[in-house]
C-alpha cells in the first residue's frame, strides 16, 4: 500500500481553526492507535487527538494476553523490534507470603507502553494517520447536521461524521459528557515503577497487600514494571507513597523482598488517580467507546491491554462494514457486549478475593488445591485467539 502523507495539524493550528475529518479519535492509547491505523489503512480521514506528546510513560500492567498476538502480526504491529518478553507461568501471593503458581493459559508478552504506544504512533503516521499532539478536548457536541463538533482547549473546534472515544479510564472529557459513573468517587490509586530485578523472565506475579495488589512482569532491555492498585486511604493514612509501601506493601514478604532488591529506574513513580471500576457503555453521546473509555477489567486480571487492541479493531470494523451511524453503534455494542461484558463482571467478582489476609489466602488456597476451577476462572476472564 502506497503510504499518505501525514501532516502533523499540531504545527498547524491556530484560534480560528476548525478543520472538518471524516473520524475523529480523542485519545492516542493502543485502542485508539489501532482504530486509528485499521482505519486509515482502508483509506478513511483519520484525525486523532491526544493530549501528550510521544513517548511517554502511562500506570499499567504492561502485560498483553496472545489472544491478540495473531492480529498483531497479521497486521504488522508485533513490537518484535521492540525485543518483547515472553510471559507463560502466574504466581500468586497471599499478604503472608504463601505462594500458589500456574501455568498462564494462552500465555503472552510484555512490552512498555513507553515504546508499544509510540510504536503504534509512527506506523499510524506512515498509513497517513494526522494528530493534533498536546492537545486535549474539553467538549463534544452531538451530531447536527450530521457532525459531531469537537472543542478544543486551544480554542479551536474540529467537526467530523464520527468520533472514538479512546481517553483512557478517567478524563475531563467524561465530566463534559456528563457520564454517571464520572460522579461516583472511586477509592483506587495506581501506582507503577521500572526496575532492574532478579525474577523470572518469564513470570507474571501478583502480590497482595492489605487494601491493595502488585504485578510485576518483564517488558524489554531486561526492565520489570511493577504496578500495584492500593486503596487511597492506606495513602492519607500513612503520608506518602514511600511510607505506604514500607507499612502495607512490605508486610507480604514477597513484596519487600521485592522492593529491596530491585533497582529503581526512576526518581519517582507514575501515579493516578480515581481508578474506577464501574460499569460504562459502549456507546455513549453517540460515540464509540474504546478500551478503558468504554469499562476497565480490574487489573489483577492482566488483560488491560489486549481489550484496548480489540476494542480497537471491533471499533474500525464496524465502521469499514456500515455507513449509516446508527448501524455502526448497533453492530459495535452488539460486538463489544458480546466479547467483553462478561469478562468485565467476572473481573470485578474475583476482585474480592484480593486485598485482605483471609480473601488473599483463600485464592492462594484455590489455585493450589484446585487448579482446575482457578484455570476456568482465568480462561473466563481472557478471550479466545482473535485474527
Amino acid at each position: 500500500m502506497v503510504e499518505k502523507e501525514t501532516r502533523n495539524f499540531s504545527n498547524e493550528i491556530t484560534e480560528d481553526f476548525m478543520h472538518q475529518v471524516e473520524i475523529a479519535i480523542i485519545g492516542g492509547g493502543l485502542s485508539g492507535l489501532v482504530a486509528a491505523y485499521l482505519l486509515a489503512k482502508s483509506g478513511r480521514d483519520v484525525l486523532l487527538v491526544e493530549k501528550k506528546s510521544y513517548p511517554f510513560h502511562r500506570v499499567c500492567g504492561e502485560y498483553i494476553s496472545n489472544e491478540v498476538s495473531a492480529f498483531l502480526v497479521e497486521e504488522g504491529l508485533f513490537p518484535t523490534a521492540l525485543g518483547p518478553s515472553t510471559l507463560t507461568r502466574f504466581r500468586l501471593s497471599s499478604i503472608n507470603g504463601r505462594v500458589a503458581e500456574m501455568p498462564l493459559d494462552l500465555g503472552g508478552f510484555g512490552i512498555s507502553r513507553f515504546g508499544f504506544d509510540h510504536f503504534l504512533y509512527e506506523k499510524c503516521k506512515a498509513m497517513g494517520v494526522n494528530f493534533l499532539l498536546n492537545t486535549q478536548v474539553s467538549d463534544v457536541v452531538e451530531p447536527k447536521e450530521s457532525l459531531f463538533e469537537l472543542s478544543l482547549d486551544t480554542g479551536s473546534t474540529v467537526t467530523a461524521s464520527f468520533v472514538l472515544g479512546a481517553f483512557g479510564k478517567r478524563s475531563k472529557i467524561d465530566k463534559a459528557l456528563k457520564r454517571p459513573f464520572f460522579a461516583k468517587r472511586s477509592p483506587f490509586i495506581g501506582v507503577k515503577y521500572h526496575v532492574r530485578t532478579l525474577h523470572e523472565p518469564d513470570m507474571v506475579a501478583l502480590h497482595n497487600f492489605e487494601g491493595g495488589y502488585c504485578g510485576i512482569n518483564k517488558v524489554e532491555d531486561d526492565i520489570f514494571n511493577i504496578c500495584y492498585l492500593a486503596n487511597r486511604h492506606l495513602l492519607k493514612k500513612h503520608g506518602s507513597i514511600a511510607a505506604m509501601e514500607t507499612e502495607a506493601l512490605f508486610k507480604n514478604p514477597q513484596l519487600a523482598k521485592l522492593f529491596n532488591e530491585s533497582e529503581f529506574l526512576w526518581e519517582k513513580p507514575e501515579v493516578i488517580n480515581e481508578i474506577n471500576f464501574c460499569t460504562k457503555k459502549p456507546v455513549e453521546n453517540n460515540i464509540l467507546m474504546l478500551g478503558d473509555a468504554a469499562g476497565m477489567i480490574t487489573p489483577l486480571c492482566g488483560n488491560g491491554m489486549a481489550i484496548a487492541i480489540h476494542t480497537g479493531k471491533l471499533a474500525a470494523e464496524a465502521i469499514l462494514a456500515h455507513n449509516s451511524l446508527k448501524k455502526i453503534q448497533t453492530a459495535y455494542a452488539s460486538s463489544w457486549e458480546s466479547y467483553f461484558e462478561k469478562r468485565l463482571y467476572i473481573g470485578r467478582m474475583v476482585q474480592r478475593l484480593f486485598g485482605s489476609a483471609a480473601q488473599s489466602d483463600f485464592a492462594v488456597g484455590l489455585v493450589n488445591q484446585f487448579p482446575y476451577l482457578a484455570r476456568q476462572i482465568m480462561r473466563r476472564t481472557h478471550g479466545e485467539k482473535i485474527n
